[in-house]
């Protein structure tokens, strides 16, 4: 809600600009080919996402998922201590890290979900837990070994090594949600239901 009335606003006062100045024209033109440079990179990255996307599938139903899972355990075990007793939401959630560390937000999303309904406390369910709120930070966050999908865009727009970047993507990413989560953990125990 709060993002359509900014993203309203700025449109108003773009165009409000625009006519008060005189280059209405431009901005329809700019208007115009900001919207076909949006449709060519999306068609332009699909064909990347398919293909990685596919290749967690095919991760997925060869085991090394399940293995991942089994290797994630102990740190997931950590910092969501309800999967010790819930097999179900282990998978799950090693299952979204896992496509996040393949840099696949979008192949992470429903297993996040899935997570985030398990997680659920029965007694306030319009409330978020303290390891929902964990969730959605290491999600927001997501450690990536392999970032496909900004490599897709990359190539798509014209980089001739678009993995170049692993390096600094290894460091932000591990460094932002090591400390995503870790202030998740301590927010949660200064603000107790």
């Amino acid at each position: 809600m709060v993002m359509s009335w900014i993203f309203t606003g700025m449109l108003f006062f773009s165009v409000l600009f625009a006519a008060l100045s005189g280059h209405g024209g431009a901005l329809s033109a700019a208007a115009v080919e900001g919207a076909q440079a949006g449709v060519t990179l999306a068609l332009s990255i699909t064909g990347a996402v398919c293909l990685w996307s596919g290749v967690g599938k095919l991760m997925e139903k060869i085991g090394v998922t399940a293995f991942l899972s089994r290797l994630l355990s102990p740190v997931l075990g950590r910092i969501f201590p309800s999967t010790k007793k819930d097999a179900r939401l282990a998978g799950s959630l090693s299952a979204n890290v896992c496509a996040n560390f393949l840099g696949l937000g979008n192949a992470a999303t429903p297993m996040g979900i899935a997570a985030v309904r398990r997680l659920k406390d029965p007694k306030e369910p319009a409330l978020a837990t303290d390891e929902m709120c964990r969730l959605i930070v290491l999600n927001t966050a997501s450690i990536q070994f392999l970032p496909t999908n900004v490599a897709a865009v990359r190539s798509a727009l014209g980089c001739a090594s678009p993995f170049d970047i692993l390096p600094a993507v290894w460091v932000s990413s591990l460094l932002s949600a090591s400390l995503g989560v870790l202030a998740a953990w301590c927010l949660g125990k200064v603000w107790t239901r």
